[in-house]
């Protein structure tokens, strides 16, 4: 294993999903395991900051350690990582900026969480120079052992419409799926960063439609008066 030693055990604070969203993850998770078994390492990014895509892959992966897949969850959003102030974490962690400028090793960096299948690496210090990083041979060999020890490797990316980073490490995954808030972003824009994305060889899996306004789906409506009629009985 990468893992060495016994380490603090990563407490994942994570909201409740209910029962539209936590079916949706089980459908992307079918989704991305029918897109075949050589499909293990996969890069989520979106068009701006702030559509979901942290939100997205972490609680995918977690749906993957659930179903008893193997998962490693990588913070490669190096300059503007969401995940340690998400799972509150308060004590000092190392990270993948620390294994990248060779201040850590990989199995120093590999955290566990209280799901038995699921491991994160947090995306440590900012650095001054995240696309030089995460192009380098440091992160091809992180990549190239980690892909050998779990089921699934989901990393998550800057967004592609801000910054090169995430053209960077698609190039050394099997897929990218694209993030986009529903309302939010132009079909343009969205094409514009689809293009940048499949200029990296990496085949593009799909695109998420994130935070849409499901009271405006007459399906939920109708479930969510059974669900009012139900507890009133």
């Amino acid at each position: 294993m990468l893992k060495g030693g016994e380490k603090m055990k990563i407490k994942l604070a994570l909201k409740q999903l209910d029962y539209f969203s936590d079916e949706a993850y089980k459908k992307l998770r079918t989704n991305i395991q029918l897109c075949g078994g050589n499909k293990k390492v996969i890069a989520f990014t979106s068009s701006i900051p702030n559509e979901g895509k942290s939100s997205v892959s972490l609680n995918l992966a977690l749906s993957m350690a659930e179903a008893g897949k193997g998962t490693l969850f990588i913070d490669a959003d190096l300059r503007k990582s969401v995940l340690k102030a998400r799972v509150r974490v308060k004590d000092k962690v190392d990270g993948l900026t620390n294994y990248l400028t060779e201040q850590a090793e990989i199995k120093e960096i590999i955290y566990s969480t209280e799901f038995p299948e699921l491991d994160i690496i947090f995306s440590g210090p900012v650095p001054p120079n995240p696309a030089e990083l995460l192009g380098g041979e440091r992160f091809q060999e992180l990549v190239h052992q980690v892909r050998k020890e779990y089921d699934y490797v989901i990393i998550d990316t800057p967004p592609l419409g801000s910054v090169i980073d995430c053209a960077v490490i698609a190039k050394e995954c099997d897929g990218a799926v694209l993030v986009i808030e529903s309302d939010k972003i132009s079909y343009k824009f969205a094409q514009e960063v689809k293009e940048q994305l499949e200029k990296t060889g990496c085949p593009i899996l799909g695109a998420i439609l994130n935070k849409v306004d499901m009271t405006q789906n007459k399906y939920y409506v109708q479930y969510k008066e059974y669900q009012h009629k139900v507890s009133r009985k």
